[in-house]
């Protein structure tokens, strides 16, 4: 392993590595709060009495869960384009090239499939909520949108973080299939970098460390967050 491969400036490759690894956070953290939208849409769809929206929310989950995340990437990106130009030229009467930006491609794959695990993470917090506690704010007169903020989100929140925390890691590590669409992430520089200097060991297990690392202080952060959500709860 060649470290001096990894200084900054002309001669070295430690900024370009950098700039991936921001470039993957972003693109991690953005995916994941889509995706947690796409997941307490999709799971108010699953809980309702509606059997469409059932039926809907049943397919996104069960289809997203069931291809590989590369396939939706290569749908999204190459399909994405071609929706959104025949959208163009059929309601504005634009007929020239368009596309989606990478990073909003890569977004919204990841998105797409951080989505479905969420949903289920969601649905399942909600159903944990004790029934007896809904009772008792409906009793003393909470009206639907005071025992939705009061009593319902923040014990969803509590139930579904341990759950989320589990696909935030999912996340994170799925962003480095977006290397095949040409997004500078962690693993296009590795690749690119092992191109240039023919040494992959060198930029590969940067890449281990960079993941490795950013596991480590996502796992150490949802951790906390658990605390501090539990203070108070009786345990036994």
């Amino acid at each position: 392993m060649d470290l001096s491969l990894l200084t900054y400036g002309d001669a070295g490759w430690g900024d370009e590595m950098l700039a991936g690894a921001l470039m993957t956070i972003a693109v991690a953290f953005c995916s994941y709060l889509l995706g947690i939208v796409f997941g307490s849409v999709f799971a108010a769809m699953k809980l309702s009495r509606n059997y469409f929206l059932n039926l809907i929310a049943d397919l996104y989950t069960t289809i997203i869960r069931g291809i590989p995340e590369l396939l939706v990437i290569y749908l999204v990106f190459f399909g994405g384009g071609a929706v959104l130009r025949a959208v163009a030229k059929g309601v504005f009467g634009y007929g020239e090239y368009i596309d989606l930006p990478i990073f909003v491609t890569g977004m919204l794959c990841i998105g797409i499939s951080s989505g479905a695990y969420s949903t289920e993470v969601i649905r399942g917090a909600v159903q944990a909520v004790p029934v007896g506690q809904i009772e008792a704010a409906r009793a003393v007169g909470m009206s639907k949108a005071l025992r939705f903020w009061r009593i319902l989100v923040p014990q969803v929140a509590r139930y579904a973080l341990p759950g989320l925390g589990n696909v935030w890691q999912l996340t994170l590590k799925e962003t480095s299939l977006i290397s095949v669409i040409g997004l500078a992430d962690i693993m296009r520089h590795s690749y690119i970098a092992m191109g240039s200097t023919k040494e992959p060991f060198t930029f590969f297990l940067t890449a281990f460390f960079l993941y490795l690392g950013l596991a480590s202080i996502s796992n150490r952060g949802f951790l906390r967050a658990e605390l501090w959500s539990n203070r108070g709860v009786r345990t036994t």
